[in-house]
């Protein structure tokens, strides 16, 4: 955990409770109490109105709060385009999510701001986006979620076709389709999937758990190492 984050975590554990130890924090954050003393102390100097003492416990000063976290004009802009891409070539339910949540975007900003929304330049035109970039997106999203198997009929780029049984892992947006990176319990290795070469996606009943050799996080291993 960054330096910064960790501060931020300990004022919102201050903020939460009447009386905090450092051994406490210590726990809840996995450094050492020198550390937790160290933290406090900078907070103070900082103007970060933490009353207490070592040994006894700590408590943000009554009627303190954080100022309310504000998006930068860039900040918004870069939501609103993710929102727009996600809305063309996610599929209906991601795409609808999206839409709400550009709604809470605008609902977050000061009433003087929320034309910013309107003004944003950067757009992802649906009418481009094939229906079959998305197709199964919704299925496979839902599987990588609740960690369970996945059945597709897939045909390779030679046209050769053939079932597999699939633990989802992740997937990937390449500009113009997603690809699904699984461990292929057919051919015991990771593969991954051009969704628009899926078809016949079907959730399994079976349930998978993260096997060591077999995550996501070792998939990402095994491209560094074949890339490097």
């Amino acid at each position: 955990m960054r330096r910064a984050d960790r501060l931020f975590q300990i004022v919102q554990h201050l903020r939460g409770r009447r009386l905090t130890t450092a051994a406490q924090l210590a726990s809840w954050l996995e450094v050492s109490e020198r550390t937790v003393y160290r933290d406090i102390r900078d907070l103070s100097i900082s103007g970060i109105p933490v009353e207490g003492e070592a040994g006894v416990g700590y408590r943000l000063r009554p009627g303190f709060d954080l100022p309310a976290i504000m998006f930068t004009r860039d900040e918004v802009e870069a939501l609103v385009a993710g929102a727009r891409v996600m809305e063309s070539w996610a599929g209906p339910a991601l795409g609808s999510h999206a839409r709400s949540a550009i709604a809470k975007i605008a609902l977050a900003l000061p009433p003087a701001r929320r034309e910013e929304i309107e003004r944003t330049r950067l757009f992802a035109p649906g009418f481009l986006a094939p229906k079959s970039a998305a197709e199964g997106l919704e299925t496979v999203r839902q599987a990588i979620l609740k960690r369970q198997k996945l059945h597709i009929d897939y045909i390779d780029k030679a046209g050769r076709t053939s079932a597999r049984t699939l633990r989802p892992l992740a997937l990937n947006f390449w500009g113009t389709t997603w690809s699904i990176v699984a461990w292929c319990e057919s051919r015991e290795a990771f593969r991954v999937f051009r969704l628009d070469r899926a078809s016949n996606l079907q959730l399994l009943p079976d349930k998978f758990d993260e096997t060591p050799g077999e995550t996501f996080a070792d998939f990402l291993e095994t491209i560094r190492r074949e890339s490097g």
